[in-house]
């Protein structure tokens, strides 16, 4: 099980991961809503070739992202696969489903 600092930690590392070349005319905001003890609400915010990271609830999110923080931990840390846990239910997408395709590009793994 992650602890809640490694499920924090997550989000500056994907941050430090972003491609810009990715994300050309890329202007969103992404909400991470995780659930568990671990959990909490974060986003990603992809705007003019750069991403930044910060905690809580978001309103204009063009995408949210809701898991476990135990499953979003396994599938961000490359030890469970993004799409087999969309497929099984274990990670659920709201909003805009183009952008999660195109997310897994702009944060290299």
């Amino acid at each position: 099980m992650a602890t809640a600092d490694e499920v924090k930690s997550i989000f500056p590392a994907m941050v430090e991961r972003f491609v810009p070349e990715k994300a050309d005319g890329v202007n969103v905001v992404i909400l991470f809503d995780l659930s568990g003890d671990n959990g909490g609400q974060y986003w990603i915010k992809v705007a003019d070739g750069n991403a930044e990271t910060g905690e809580g609830n978001i309103s204009d999110a063009a995408m949210t992202v809701k898991a476990s923080a135990d499953d979003w931990f396994a599938v961000a840390t490359g030890q469970m696969n993004a799409m087999q846990a969309f497929m099984t239910g274990k990670l659920k997408i709201l909003g805009d489903m183009g952008l999660a395709m195109k997310m897994q590009t702009m944060f290299a793994q």
